[in-house]
């Protein structure tokens, strides 16, 4: 059943259950905020780029406001909740608004889980991330959770809240953190060939 929401377009990526801060400092977007926090309501983070707005997002809702300034601007905590798909946009308000629908996904995973799993605690040992960090006790897909600890590129992130299976986005996702492992691998090489003046030690 479609509903109609603010929309709030981010040059990032915004995944279910994953916590965002904002600053909130254009007209328009204060007027949607003040509005969904008024009601207790929700809105929809679109990402956008130089190739235009996406018509897939997450619906938010604000958990926290953390300060508050006297021309209206607001920090602020988000938090993912459900991904929605655009069908049409709609007008009436100071702020964009469209009628959206919830989209469908297939849950079902099979070795891509155990896969996904491995490769994220090798990548947070890598990164210096939680340790005590047990993410499969998270609830819902597996893929979200790892979304919500990973600062992935935008675009690839997009890329992977669009794929409408479980077992996609977690194969998407085991190439993206070892691609991230190798990013990591070269920044602990040319941290330790800077200590030695880019000369390998002679033993």
């Amino acid at each position: 059943m479609a509903h109609e929401i603010g929309i709030f377009a981010l040059e990032t990526v915004l995944s279910p259950g994953e916590l965002l801060p904002l600053h909130v400092f254009e007209e328009r977007y204060k007027a949607l905020i003040g509005e969904c926090l008024e009601k207790d309501g929700s809105f929809l983070v679109l990402y956008t780029d130089e190739a235009g707005t996406r018509e897939l997002g997450c619906t938010a809702s604000v958990v926290e406001v953390i300060e508050r300034f006297e021309d209206g601007r607001m920090n602020i905590v988000v938090e993912g909740a459900e991904l929605v798909q655009v069908v049409e946009l709609t007008r009436g308000r100071p702020y964009t608004t469209a009628l959206v629908e919830p989209v469908a996904d297939d849950p079902e995973v099979g070795e891509e889980r155990d896969a996904a799993v491995s490769m994220y605690r090798r990548f947070a040992a890598a990164a210096g991330l939680e340790a005590e960090d047990d993410i499969e006790a998270e609830e819902g897909p597996l893929s979200y959770a790892i979304m919500a600890r990973v600062d992935f590129p935008a675009a690839e992130k997009q890329n992977v809240i669009e794929m409408r299976t479980e077992r996609e986005r977690l194969m998407a996702l085991v190439e993206l953190l070892a691609r991230g492992m190798q990013a990591l691998q070269r920044v602990e090489e040319i941290r330790k060939r800077a200590q030695t003046n880019g000369k390998v030690p002679h033993d």
